[in-house]
């Protein structure tokens, strides 16, 4: 298998991308008050400067109470704010590169102590004007996306945090409209976020969402057991908007239902018929778990299962985390078959932006 399957173009309606390497969201937490630095923007644009076909952004947040729950996470809302994202697309743009802002509410996640701005002793359920006013606010940050000239959003749905709080049984207990024993029921609120964004953006901006069946909270749990299960929750997604599934799997390689060797993305993109990005240690030999336990991660240079999926067509975009997060030029040396210049990651580079 041929790495150069990598990088080949992209194309979706307005997005053009110059290989199917994707800069994996990765959250950094050092946008002082939630205002993106030069810093921030000198980091995203070295990673375009070096050949990422798309940057993700590490997660920014509504202007919702409790959207965040560590002070220096970026908002993407407010005027410094937004004057600082601005900053950041066009040192991305002058480089080269195409980026998007992940767009997040942490929901009911625990306040950290150095955050003490919204007590949190035990979650609230949100009423439905609670719920009501977070859709608008999704809604305008994905404008504010889109006037600032970012090239897509993505919409963070997985891992946990609200809008899969929503999703998981485990979390929603809710009784009204936003509640049921279905997914179909509990995916309303995520259906009328994305009809809201997709209102706000016009039908030409492209819109991912990012989804998981695992959780931080559970490592095995499931929101689709089986493939049927997957339509219900992913077919509605797509009629309301979403044009790219971002699948993640801590293992991209793992199998998702008993029967075949697709993983998420691979469903995913077979049920909808929507392009896909794949993600999970690609590059690495671990799961990104290793990191938050403060371990290294050795580098894999063997890319044959991956590129045999994404030739056989389970999925058309690669994101790949700490890989480049540890170094800027992975995409550069995988292109260039230098792999053995290809670095370890070293759990002490979530602590540092370069």
């Amino acid at each position: 298998m041929s790495i150069q399957s990598l990088f080949k173009p992209f194309t979706y309606r307005n997005l053009e991308l110059k290989n199917r390497i994707v800069m994996a969201p990765m959250t950094r937490a050092q946008s002082d008050k939630g205002v993106p630095t030069q810093q921030i923007a000198d980091y995203y644009a070295r990673r375009a400067g070096a050949e990422v076909g798309l940057i993700l952004s590490e997660g920014t947040v509504i202007d919702r109470p409790a959207s965040k729950n560590i002070q220096n996470i970026p908002d993407f809302y407010g005027t410094d704010a937004l004057n600082g994202w601005k900053n950041v697309i066009d040192a991305v743009h002058e480089n080269g590169g195409k980026m998007g802002p992940q767009i997040w509410h942490v929901g009911d996640t625990r306040s950290s102590e150095d955050y003490p701005l919204v007590e949190m002793e035990k979650a609230s359920t949100m009423t439905l004007e609670d719920i009501k006013d977070t859709i608008t606010k999704f809604a305008e940050s994905a404008k504010a996306a889109k006037d600032l000239g970012f090239d897509v959003l993505e919409i963070h749905g997985a891992h946990g945090y609200l809008i899969d709080q929503f999703f998981w049984e485990g979390t929603n207990t809710r009784t009204d409209e936003y509640g049921g024993k279905t997914i179909s029921e509990r995916s309303r609120f995520a259906v009328d976020v994305v009809k809201a964004i997709r209102a706000a953006v016009g039908e030409d901006f492209t819109i991912i969402l990012r989804l998981s069946q695992w959780k931080q909270q559970d490592y095995t749990a499931r929101i689709a057991n089986t493939p049927e299960e997957m339509e219900e929750w992913l077919l509605p997604l797509r009629d309301a908007g979403v044009d790219i599934f971002h699948c993640s799997q801590r293992r991209f390689w793992e199998e998702e239902f008993e029967g075949s060797d697709l993983n998420f993305a691979g469903w995913a993109k077979k049920i909808t018929g929507q392009p896909t990005i794949t993600v999970g240690s690609v590059g690495l030999d671990g799961d990104f778990m290793k990191a938050f336990a403060g371990e290294g991660t050795e580098k894999k240079t063997d890319f044959t299962e991956l590129t045999r999926r994404l030739e056989r067509g389970d999925f058309d975009l690669v994101a790949v985390g700490r890989a480049i997060l540890q170094d800027p030029e992975w995409v550069l040396k995988i292109k260039d078959n230098k792999t053995d210049e290809l670095e370890n990651f070293s759990a002490e580079s979530l602590a540092v932006l370069y």
